[in-house]
């Protein structure tokens, strides 16, 4: 981990006081990362460990173990549906799962998004098993609080954000404070991306020529998936909103989605 903007520790953190810190704990496929917050401002943040740190004996370990005043941790998602409130509470989980063609080794989650939707998600169930520890009340669906950011700062219908994971991008959209479209997909490289992006500006009945992509995520300025991106649309820039306090050197996007669990609540596991 030589990227600067990958891991942070604030001179003032003391893990004697973690019952008055909140921890979030972010998981990808194989990875995961995690931030430790105290009164909105970040203490301590490393980004993309794999699992078996998390058992691992040392200093990562006994900070994962502390009493913490709040845990909250982001479940990634394999395959996902999004349910109105209206008709959800009329049918069962099994129901709609069954459209997500479970596995044995797979687990299903069915928790509040937003005002008007229920996410049913299934997640790998070694992730699962590797968080029991924590309570799997404290998990939400990894992307909650980046919806809920977004769906409370200043919106423009001409406006298409995107997280961009390591293997994956996540699209988001929004008119007259509603979310109209949300949806994931896995891609590979810069070329993957400019042809989800097209298609799901498509769908959506979006003008590339009046439309601009917000990205955060695993992104920089000016590299590879920028400039692709900008060959296709009016204008690409980096989602600048700050939704903790940051030391100078990591850039508000990259630890958006991570930042943005602090938003989110206990999760209601349904």
């Amino acid at each position: 981990m030589n990227d600067k903007n990958n891991h942070y520790l604030n001179e003032s953190f003391n893990l004697f006081q973690s019952y008055s810190y909140t921890l979030l704990l972010q998981f990808e496929a194989k990875l995961f990362s995690y931030a430790i917050v105290y009164k909105n401002r970040l203490m301590a943040y490393r980004q993309n460990l794999a699992f078996y740190e998390l058992k691992e004996p040392g200093e990562l370990h006994d900070l994962l173990s502390a009493t913490y005043k709040k845990i909250v941790i982001g479940l990634p998602a394999k395959g996902l549906t999004l349910v109105p409130k209206t008709l959800f509470n009329n049918n069962p989980v099994a129901d709609f799962a069954r459209f997500l063609d479970v596995k044995d080794s797979e687990k299903v989650f069915a928790q509040t998004l937003d005002d008007q939707n229920i996410i049913v998600y299934k997640t790998d169930g070694a992730i699962v098993s590797a968080i029991e520890k924590f309570d799997l009340q404290n998990t939400v669906y990894t992307a909650k609080g980046w919806i809920k950011a977004i769906s409370i700062s200043t919106q423009s219908i001409t406006k298409l954000y995107l997280e961009i994971g390591r293997d994956n991008v996540q699209f988001l959209y929004f008119n007259a404070g509603i979310l109209r479209f949300y949806n994931t997909f896995e891609i590979s490289d810069e070329d993957d991306l400019a042809y989800f992006s097209s298609l799901v500006t498509g769908e959506l009945n979006l003008n590339p020529e009046l439309t601009t992509l917000v990205l955060s995520g695993e992104v920089e300025p000016g590299d590879k998936y920028m400039s692709r991106l900008a060959g296709f649309f009016r204008k690409v820039e980096l989602n600048d909103m700050l939704i903790i306090d940051l030391p100078w050197h990591i850039s508000t996007h990259k630890i958006m989605a991570l930042a943005a669990l602090t938003l989110c609540g206990s999760s209601e596991v349904l």
